[in-house]
């Protein structure tokens, strides 16, 4: 009983846990990120973004609140780097609910 080891995961790393963190963001931060981004779908590019929110905070926390919420497929970046929000889970309903889609 004593020589058993812990089971390590094998979860891929993300850039969350792969870098130092020196801030984390409050609750209320994120969700004031969150809904700038609603609001103000793809026009903004990262750095711009973050000079337009209406609370300023640290680039390093608004950056892994940007890495939280891509991660977590709430946010896009397209091609030329606009965020955009990308969850919507009444659409995604409606459509997984549509027979004539089908399903494989």
């Amino acid at each position: 009983m004593k020589n058993i080891k812990p089971i390590k995961s094998k979860k891929k790393k993300t850039a969350l846990h792969t870098r130092q963190v020196l801030r984390y963001p409050r609750l209320d931060t994120v969700l004031m990120v969150e809904k700038f981004i609603k609001k103000y779908d793809g026009e903004f590019k990262k750095r711009a973004l973050w000079e337009h929110l209406p609370k300023k905070m640290m680039y390093q926390t608004f950056c892994v609140v940007i890495d939280y919420l891509y991660e977590n497929r709430r946010i896009s970046i397209d091609a030329v780097g606009k965020i955009g929000w990308a969850y919507y889970p009444e659409l995604a309903r409606k459509y997984y609910d549509r027979k004539d889609l089908g399903r494989y």
